[in-house]
């Protein structure tokens, strides 16, 4: 395994947090992992070591959450893959590097690739958040900015809906609280990911990308959306995998790697040959029920 060391780099907007795999002697494309709003890098902190064996492989915190100092304004999904670009040249990474995006991530990697394709060799997404306008005023809604309230119950809201996308069969309530700290981590700002997600036009810049794109189909709260994505990038592929929800990476690290490498290891011109979903992203759906948004009770989330 290779071994992660955390780091900061200076950004454009002050300094950047970085968790890197460097091994003793890379054979294969750098891989940046690029996490979903409002959470961290934390997300790859366990694929970042099995990747790292043979690659460099990085996960940034996006500025303004995790440990990375925020921008002056809330950005746009465009200017999140200039300061991931930047923070690559901070790393003296000048060559091309794979993407692996989650979510909020996915819309990153695919404007960096439009932004900068010779830089992008592929890019691996989990899920593809392609949202109709009415998705995106109920999106907008659901997720707009709620002033901190005295008594905590903003906290409680985040909560229970955080329990209900995370909390499944072979998971625990202590391992969801220990991935909930790091959506807090963002403070007043937690918002911007999402403000940047719902203006942007994944769907019109994932059309021009010409690069090898593996999407992912989780069984989370993208689920309904993601299959939008089908042909849009010229050479894409689709794999449907409904065991695999939100702690997924954590959960199946070892499946995880196998399906990235699986991609990224190709040829060129074969890079699907060999992508297949392991059993653990085969098994049924959880919550069962499809949809954005956590239901008013949790209850009848949690795993029997």
């Amino acid at each position: 395994m290779g071994k992660v060391v955390r780091s900061y780099v200076d950004g454009r907007h002050g300094q950047m947090h970085v968790r890197i795999a460097l091994p003793d002697a890379p054979s294969a494309t750098p891989l940046m992992c690029i996490h979903m709003s409002p959470m961290s890098g934390r997300v790859f902190e366990r694929l970042l070591p099995a990747m790292g064996e043979d690659r460099i492989a990085i996960a940034f915190d996006t500025p303004g959450f995790g440990m990375s100092d925020a921008p002056p304004a809330p950005p746009e999904i465009e200017d999140y893959a200039r300061d991931l670009l930047a923070g690559l040249d901070a790393l003296g990474i000048a060559g091309q590097v794979d993407l692996m995006g989650y979510h909020t991530g996915s819309m990153i990697a695919v404007a960096l690739s439009r932004i900068a394709p010779g830089r992008v060799r592929r890019v691996l997404m989990v899920a593809a958040p392609i949202f109709t306008e009415d998705e995106r005023r109920e999106f907008r809604a659901y997720y707009r900015h709620r002033e901190p309230e005295a008594d905590g119950g903003h906290i409680l809201r985040r909560w229970k809906g955080f329990l209900y996308h995370h909390l499944r069969p072979g998971v625990t309530i202590a391992e969801v609280n220990d991935a909930f700290r790091e959506a807090l981590l963002g403070g007043n700002l937690e918002w911007w990911g999402h403000r940047a997600a719902f203006n942007y036009d994944l769907a019109a810049d994932l059309a021009s990308v010409e690069l090898a794109v593996l999407i992912l189909n989780t069984g989370d709260d993208l689920y309904q959306q993601t299959p939008r994505a089908a042909g849009v990038a010229a050479r894409s592929r689709i794999l449907d995998v409904p065991g695999w929800g939100h702690g997924f990476v954590d959960q199946h690290t070892g499946d995880v790697e196998q399906v990235s490498r699986a991609f990224f290891d190709a040829a060129d011109g074969a890079e699907f040959a060999d992508v297949a979903a392991p059993p653990s992203a085969t098994g049924p759906r959880f919550p069962a029920r499809t949809g954005s948004f956590a239901l008013v009770d949790t209850a009848s989330a949690t795993p029997a």
